[in-house]
């Protein structure tokens, strides 16, 4: 027994994982005690119990399996995002959820997993290569299939996150940089175009760089696609100078929240007050200030991470990015160390999802991201969310145990 806990147990994704989720249900305890009587509380730990089971299911699966039924489980999936189109109930401006049993069920959580999976079945493949152009089409629609749907719901936050998993994984399956580049650069642009002039153009000269120090791939290819992002840059200023006022401030609001101080932006001040207020070690638990008079109007699922920040300090702070560090880090390395392709794949895809959560999240919270409602990991309220983290993490642990086959 001893010895299969050391070779094929993952510890570290184990106790991080366990750590976070305790740490989420002392600070949704804290935040919603008063006004909801722990109602969210002891929902929350019926979800841990639930996510618990379903992690060491996941860790259990033959990773072969998974890998032969990939494309089924995905396809699968996919019909649930048609169904919430249907019959799905519309929450905070969003047709995200199916009702099942009393309960709220987000089934874009858990379709991240299948077409991670997918991606990762797909490329592991032994004809398939990243940097052939058929290949990379099929790659495509595997991630736009579900985006698409996403964004007809709409959940604008959602739907980035799949691109934050498919742009490493599609790197760590081979692709070059120049190709990296070209799938990200219009992104980056058009967003630096609605910041302004300045930004505009410190990307445009990051791009040209970029391009230059790959110029050898081919030089006339890179030069079209610098031209093409100046194009795209020039077009989406025209297009928001165009917008009505209103919706002009909505953009500016969700880049700057001090645009609207009193409104879209007041989530984000409160948050950095919370937290700056927290100082060294905190004000104690359940002694915030700010979470306890509810400035931060459900500050027990996006904002979450402002209750350790206020109530335990910098400390706090510390010890939740220490352990989100550590399980991504981690991440890395067992994409490193895994020798079979599909593993590697799912752990460098699942690593870039946590990361891409977590630097949001904790972004948003500090006012240094916009606000598109992403949760973080293991620490948010929401039964789906937590669900499928644990799942995720699960997932690696499977990856880790059988990190010795090819």
């Amino acid at each position: 027994m001893n010895s299969f806990f050391k070779e094929y147990f993952d510890r570290v994704i184990f106790f991080s994982v366990l750590s976070l989720a305790g740490i989420g249900l002392l600070s949704i305890y804290s935040a919603t005690f008063d006004a909801y009587e722990g109602r969210d509380f002891f929902r929350q730990l019926m979800w841990v119990g639930v996510g618990f089971v379903s992690m060491m299911t996941m860790m259990l699966l033959p990773l072969r399996w998974l890998q032969r039924n990939a494309l089924r489980i995905f396809f699968a999936s996919l019909s649930l995002l048609l169904l919430v189109l249907v019959v799905g109930k519309r929450v905070y401006g969003s047709q995200s959820w199916l009702g099942f049993a009393g309960l709220g069920i987000q089934p874009s959580e858990f379709v991240k997993i299948s077409t991670m999976l997918a991606l990762a079945s797909f490329l592991s493949q032994s004809d398939v290569k990243a940097t052939d152009l058929k290949d990379l089409v099929k790659t495509s629609a595997i991630v736009a299939l579900p985006i698409g749907l996403i964004m007809l719901q709409p959940d604008f936050g959602t739907a980035m996150t799949f691109l934050a998993m498919y742009i490493p994984v599609l790197y760590w399956a081979g692709a070059s940089k120049f190709l990296i580049i070209i799938i990200i650069a219009p992104a980056f642009v058009a967003a630096a175009s609605v910041f302004g002039t300045t930004p505009f153009l410190i990307v445009l000269i990051l791009l040209g760089i970029g391009l230059y120090i790959l110029r050898d791939e081919n030089r006339f290819f890179a030069t079209l696609v610098f031209g093409t992002n100046v194009v795209i840059g020039f077009f989406v200023q025209i297009v928001y100078n165009k917008l009505p006022l209103y919706q002009q401030k909505r953009i500016s609001t969700f880049l700057d929240p001090n645009n609207d101080p009193l409104g879209a932006g007041y989530n984000v001040i409160q948050a950095k007050v919370a937290i700056g207020s927290g100082g060294l070690l905190g004000k104690g638990f359940m002694r915030g200030t700010q979470t306890q008079l509810s400035f931060i109007p459900k500050q027990w699922t996006d904002f979450i991470f402002c209750v350790p920040g206020e109530e335990f300090g910098l400390l706090g702070g510390i010890v939740v990015l220490g352990l989100f560090a550590v399980l991504l880090f981690h991440g890395v390395r067992l994409a490193s160390i895994a020798k079979n392709k599909f593993g590697s794949l799912l752990a460098i895809g699942f690593t870039s999802l946590f990361t891409f959560h977590v630097f949001v999240n904790i972004g948003m919270s500090v006012g240094l991201m916009p606000v598109i409602g992403i949760p973080l990991p293991f620490l948010s309220y929401g039964g789906s969310s937590l669900v499928s983290y644990m799942m995720v993490a699960g997932l690696m642990m499977n990856v880790y145990a059988n990190r010795k086959e090819y």
